[in-house]
């Protein structure tokens, strides 16, 4: 695992022993920002089951200002802090050491609107796909302009909106795929 470009190009990446994680293949994660572009530079981007920290150490090497991982396994989480520190990332990226509905559950706990959301719930969990799709229907965590990822299986059908976001387009990747919605609206307070 490593990363695929931006200022930390080519670092190598700790990974999980065995499969009891599932990290975003590097051919998918170059798909994601591929797809993402010119969006990242100094955005603010959120990493929901955020694993070792591979898409938000490159979302930071590509540009972006800030992110927030998400994650609340154990060893997930002791891959991802020693990552940052790897990557001398720590200063700006943002590590929330708890499950995904408990983070929607505490505003206090998010910072200001996203410009982008990236979430890669587990494949096996059908219930915390469920879960996600129903907390990011809550409009507040969309900056103007702003997009949401979703990595999932390629058997997975997504719902054409969630709160004011719509469905723009999946991109296919063998059995992984990643669903795009836009929410133009503004950031509700």
């Amino acid at each position: 695992m490593r990363i695929i470009a931006g200022t930390h190009r080519g670092r190598r990446l700790r990974k999980p022993p065995g499969l009891m994680l599932r990290p975003t293949s590097d051919r998918v994660r170059e798909a994601l920002f591929s797809i993402l572009g010119n969006r990242l530079p100094n955005c603010r981007f959120l990493d929901l089951y955020a694993g070792t920290g591979a898409v938000a150490i490159e979302a930071v090497s590509r540009g972006a200002a800030h992110v927030t991982c998400v994650e609340s396994g154990a060893e997930a989480l002791k891959l991802l802090r020693q990552n940052l520190l790897d990557c001398g990332m720590s200063h700006c990226i943002t590590v929330r050491a708890q499950p995904v509905t408990q983070f929607f559950s505490r505003s206090d706990q998010q910072d200001d609107p996203y410009d982008i959301v990236f979430a890669d719930p587990p494949y096996a969990l059908v219930g915390e796909l469920q879960s996600l799709l129903s907390h990011v229907s809550m409009d507040r965590l969309f900056a103007t302009d702003s997009w949401l990822v979703i990595e999932h299986a390629e058997k997975t059908t997504l719902p054409a909106s969630l709160g004011s976001g719509s469905y723009r387009r999946r991109y296919r990747y063998g059995d992984t795929a990643l669903s795009l919605y836009s929410y133009p609206g503004t950031a509700q307070p």
